[in-house]
C-alpha cells in the first residue's frame, strides 16, 4: 500500500529462495526436529487480506519462516475480498491460525470475533523471544502500539490484537499546485476555509475522502484536539453528555462546515469499488485534500496526474491559532481466532513478525513498516516525510472507540462515520447527526465490555 521506495534495505542470503514455498503442496520432509522446537510435519493456517502492499511480502515471509522452522509448512491464504474466503469455512468450524485482518474494515470480520470473545489472548507473546533474536517482543514494538483500547479492547490490561504496519494518517495533497499558486498549507481551520474560498474561485474543491470509513482517522485527530485528551477518552467510552461539550460541538461544526467544502461527487463514489476516483480527484487538482494513510502512495502509483504533482502530507489543522495538531496513526493487527489449532506454532509466527528479518521482507517487497524499534531510522525520501511527522511537533492519536457487545443495527461506522456522505449531499443535517450519535451512544454504553 505504500511506496516502493519507502526503504532501502538489503536483505539477508537466507531469504533469497523462492516466493512460492508458501503454500500447502509444499512437503519439506525429514526426520531432523524442528529448528524452531516445534512439532514436525505442522501445516500452519495464515490467513492476510491483500492490500496495496501486495502479495510478494507475505509469501516472503511466510518462506522465511519455513526455511527457519524445519517441518512446518505455512498454508497462506491472501485474497482482497478474504472474508469471501474464510467466513465459509468457518462457519464449517475450520479456522485460520492467523488472521491479519484490521478493525474498520466495511465486513467488520475483527470486530465481530472482538464482540464475541472469539480470541486467543495474545499477551505471553509480548514475553516470547523474538525467533532468531535475543530480545523480547515487548521490547522491540514503540510506545503505545500495545497500550491502547484497540490491542487491549476489553480494557482488562490483556492483549488481544498484535500490531502490524503502521502509518500516520493526515491530509494528503498536491504540493505542486500550491507552489504554483503560491498557496500555502493552512496551520488553522480558519486558514482552512479561507483557501477553500480561493480555490472554489478557481473550480477546486478544497476537500474529498475515499469513503466514509475513511473518516475514522480523521473524526479521531479532530476531537482530540478540539475536545483535549481527558474528554477525548470519555467520548470513546460513550460518556454521558460528553457530546454536548463545547469541543464535541466544535469538531462536529468544523466536519459539517468541512462537506459544505466537499466535491459533491465524492459520496457517490465513496465505496470500495469506486474510491480511487475520489483520490483521483487530488491527482486531476479538482479537490486539494483528502484524509488518508500513505499507502495512497503505491495504491495511485500508476495513475493520471496533472503536471507538476508531487505528493505532500500535513496533519489536521488546529482548532485555533497555536493549537494542537493531530495525525492519527493507523495499525493493522494481526490475531488469533479462538478456533485455531495450531495456537503454539501461531504464536511463534506472530512473534517473528517483530523480528529484523520479517521487518526487513515486510519493507522491500512491499513498502510496508512494522511498528519496531530502529526501523524510522532506516527510512528515505517520502518515507521519511510521512513518518517524521510526529517529530516535526504533530500529536500521535491512536485509540479507537470502546469495544461493546453487539447492538442490534449500530456500529461506530454507521453511527460517527458512514453519515457524512449524507452531510455532503444534504440529506442530513447536523443537529441530525448529532442526535444519532446521541441516541447510539446510550445504546453503546450500556453494552459496553
Amino acid at each position: 500500500m505504500k511506496k516502493k521506495k519507502l526503504i532501502s534495505l538489503l536483505l539477508v542470503a537466507s531469504m533469497a529462495f523462492g516466493l512460492s514455498a508458501c503454500s500447502s503442496s509444499r512437503d519439506k520432509g525429514g526426520d531432523d526436529a524442528d529448528k524452531g522446537g516445534l512439532e514436525e510435519n505442522k501445516v500452519l493456517k495464515v490467513s492476510a487480506v491483500e492490500t496495496a502492499y501486495g502479495q510478494d511480502m507475505w509469501k516472503a515471509v511466510c518462506a522465511a519462516f519455513e526455511a527457519s522452522h524445519e517441518g512446518v509448512t505455512v498454508e497462506l491464504t491472501i485474497d482482497k475480498k478474504l472474508e469471501d474466503i474464510i467466513t465459509p469455512q468457518m462457519k464449517s468450524g475450520d479456522y485460520p491460525d492467523v488472521i491479519l485482518r484490521a478493525v474498520g474494515a466495511e465486513s467488520g470480520l475483527t470486530e465481530t470475533f472482538i464482540k464475541d470473545k472469539n480470541l486467543v489472548e495474545m499477551t505471553d507473546v509480548l514475553d516470547m523471544t523474538v525467533p532468531g533474536e535475543d530480545v523480547a517482543v515487548k521490547d522491540k514494538i514503540l510506545p503505545g502500539f500495545v497500550e491502547n483500547s484497540i490491542t487491549n479492547p476489553y480494557g482488562d490490561g490483556k492483549t488481544y490484537l498484535m500490531p502490524m504496519f503502521y502509518g500516520p494518517c493526515g491530509l494528503f495533497y498536491n504540493a505542486g499546485i500550491f507552489e504554483e499558486k503560491g498557496w500555502e498549507v493552512p496551520e488553522t481551520w480558519e486558514e482552512m476555509w479561507e483557501l477553500g474560498d480561493k480555490a472554489k474561485e478557481e473550480g477546486i474543491a478544497l476537500f474529498t475522502y475515499p469513503t466514509s470509513g475513511y473518516s475514522d482517522a480523521f473524526l479521531y485527530a479532530l476531537l482530540h484536539e478540539t475536545m483535549g485528551a481527558d474528554d477525548f477518552q470519555k467520548a470513546l467510552k460513550y460518556e454521558e453528555g460528553i457530546w454536548d461539550t463545547d469541543g464535541a460541538k466544535k469538531a462536529f461544526d468544523i466536519v459539517v462546515k468541512l462537506a459544505s467544502y466537499t466535491e459533491q461527487t465524492t459520496p457517490a463514489n465513496a465505496n470500495d469499488n469506486d474510491f480511487r476516483k475520489n483520490q483521483q480527484l487530488v491527482l486531476d487538482n479538482k479537490a486539494l485534500f483528502m484524509p488518508n494513510g500513505n499507502w495512497v502512495i503505491g495504491e495511485m502509483a500508476d495513475a493520471p496526474r496533472a503536471d507538476g504533482f508531487e505528493w505532500g502530507f500535513t496533519a489536521l489543522p488546529a482548532a485555533e491559532a497555536g493549537g494542537e495538531r493531530a495525525s492519527y496513526t493507523f495499525f493493522e493487527q494481526i490475531w488469533m481466532p479462538a478456533g485455531a489449532e495450531n495456537q503454539e506454532l501461531g504464536k511463534e509466527f506472530i512473534a517473528y513478525m517483530y523480528s529484523d528479518e520479517a521487518a526487513s521482507i515486510f519493507a522491500e517487497k512491499g513498502g510496508a513498516v512494522q511498528p519496531i524499534e530502529g526501523m524510522s531510522d532506516k527510512l528515505d525520501g517520502d518515507a521519511k516525510l510521512y513518518y517524521s511527522i510526529y517529530d516535526t511537533g504533530a500529536v500521535a492519536v491512536m485509540d479507537a472507540f470502546a469495544t461493546t457487545e453487539p447492538v442490534e443495527g449500530i456500529t461506530t461506522r454507521t453511527t460517527f462515520f458512514d453519515p457524512i456522505n449524507s452531510l455532503v449531499t444534504g440529506d442530513k443535517t447536523e443537529q441530525e447527526w448529532i442526535d444519532r450519535i446521541k441516541t447510539d451512544s446510550d445504546k453503546l454504553r450500556a453494552a459496553l465490555q
